[in-house]
């Protein structure tokens, strides 16, 4: 019977533990939820399409357009005819009704090559909505996993803060045994209900900032997920060892270098855009129709009717425009000129960005590691100090003092470790390669 008893207990107790244990949203899990539901990146995938509808063979003005009309009119009025011998005829209400239908069709066979070169220029655009949408996404894919460290590092930094206040606890109930057995001073106890207070605040602080973490994660993904949820703290850092690799890529795939030279591009078929208004324009049109009308008495002919084909050519040529087009390519090739400029620029720029965040990465793998070192040092000095003041040998300050040391070389080690991986993620994103790449 007794045995029966502790089982039910045993399974009570880890059926309770089952319902509270968290969700674990993993790296993998997080960014597939906001490639799927973040709000930017839904509107820069409309964009795309919008841009890529605009290429199509409707929407470049190489089809022939096709219109019908048709219509009907009456007449009534009152005639009075005088004739040549002057006999007068007078008729009350003379009706005339006319009808009409035709289908006309109209197409341009050559407008200077406008519609060949905005055709080119719509692909381009295309082509840059495509890297908008790219560069979209790595913008939400940084805010998504700065936001995701920094519940991974709270998360982990709540867990040295709880140890440390259970530390604090388990010293402030020593003093008071020992205020009870007259072993220590007044000021012993009320230093350790300080140091209570203390790290009951710091704790309280840092979950609230935990929360406030997870709710802006939820904006991130475009999904409301609740805070009942954990995240990995598991860090792995990619093979990053040549800058002239990294260099190379970020001028063969750096987004923001490919939107310049998409624009370029744009710039330049504008200016041939432009130069097609010096050209003629040629167009044809045709045209099917039907015409009948019902005459009164006072027309010569009762009625008539008539139908049949219309076909015709047109040449237009805008000699002089008052030099409107000629201040359009101008300006066209200005623009074409700063955007060489600009890509000159961001050339430079990137690169300087690259030796910084560069430079900064490995400083932060070498900190990293020292700091790895010490989080050592500081646990084994306060394994040690902790044994002293348990036999008498040091005072509560200096206790207090090594458990200070601990929480600081942890939280160090926490903070520089996820900005470490932020800085790599920053590193991909200059080379065009953070969307192709494990986390």
């Amino acid at each position: 019977m007794m045995k029966n008893n502790i089982f039910t207990i045993i399974l009570i107790v880890l059926l309770s533990f089952q319902a509270t244990a968290q969700e674990i949203l993993t790296k993998k899990e997080a960014l597939k939820i906001t490639l799927e539901h973040n709000y930017g990146i839904k509107i820069a995938n409309n964009n795309v399409v919008v841009a890529k509808n605009n290429t199509t063979v409707f929407n470049t003005k190489h089809l022939p357009t096709v219109s019908a009309s048709s219509g009907a009119n009456y007449r009534s009025d009152n005639q009075t005819i005088t004739r040549q011998d002057n006999s007068v005829t007078e008729v009350d209400g003379a009706v005339t009704k006319s009808y009409n239908a035709s289908v006309n069709l109209n197409y341009t066979i050559f407008d200077g090559l406008g519609r060949k070169y905005n055709y080119q220029l719509l692909k381009e655009t295309y082509n840059l909505s495509e890297l908008q949408a790219k560069e979209t996404i790595e913008n939400t894919y940084l805010q998504l996993f700065t936001l995701y460290f920094q519940i991974a590092r709270l998360s982990e930094n709540n867990n040295n803060l709880k140890e440390a206040l259970n530390i604090s606890k388990r010293r402030l109930k020593r003093a008071k045994y020992k205020q009870e057995y007259g072993q220590s001073t007044k000021l012993e106890l009320l230093n350790a209900e300080v140091d209570v207070n203390n790290d009951s605040i710091a704790l309280i602080n840092s979950k609230q900032q935990y929360l406030n973490a997870k709710r802006s994660l939820n904006v991130i993904l475009g999904k409301q997920k609740g805070v009942d949820f954990e995240v990995e703290t598991d860090v792995t850092f990619n093979q990053i060892s040549n800058f002239n690799v990294l260099l190379n890529k970020a001028k063969a795939k750096n987004v923001l270098l490919k939107k310049t030279e998409k624009n370029l591009a744009i710039s330049e078929f504008n200016i041939k855009i432009n130069k097609a208004s010096y050209l003629p324009k040629i167009g044809f049109s045709t045209s099917y129709g039907w015409n009948k009308s019902q005459n009164p008495a006072t027309s010569f002919l009762a009625q008539s009717s008539s139908n049949g084909f219309n076909a015709g050519l047109n040449l237009s040529w805008n000699i002089f425009d008052g030099g409107s087009t000629k201040t359009r390519i101008a300006n066209s090739k200005i623009a074409l000129e700063n955007q060489q400029i600009l890509l000159n620029q961001q050339n430079q720029t990137i690169e300087n960005n690259l030796k910084n965040t560069w430079s900064l990465y490995n400083n932060k793998l070498f900190v990293l590691k020292a700091q790895e070192k010490n989080v050592i040092s500081s646990q084994n000095n306060f394994d040690r100090t902790k044994e002293r003041y348990n036999l008498g040998q040091v005072t509560s300050i200096e206790f207090r003092q090594a458990q200070i040391n601990l929480i600081n070389s942890k939280t160090a080690y926490n903070n520089t470790k996820f900005d470490a991986k932020l800085i790599e993620l920053q590193l991909l994103q200059l080379t065009g390669e953070l969307l192709n790449t494990e986390i």
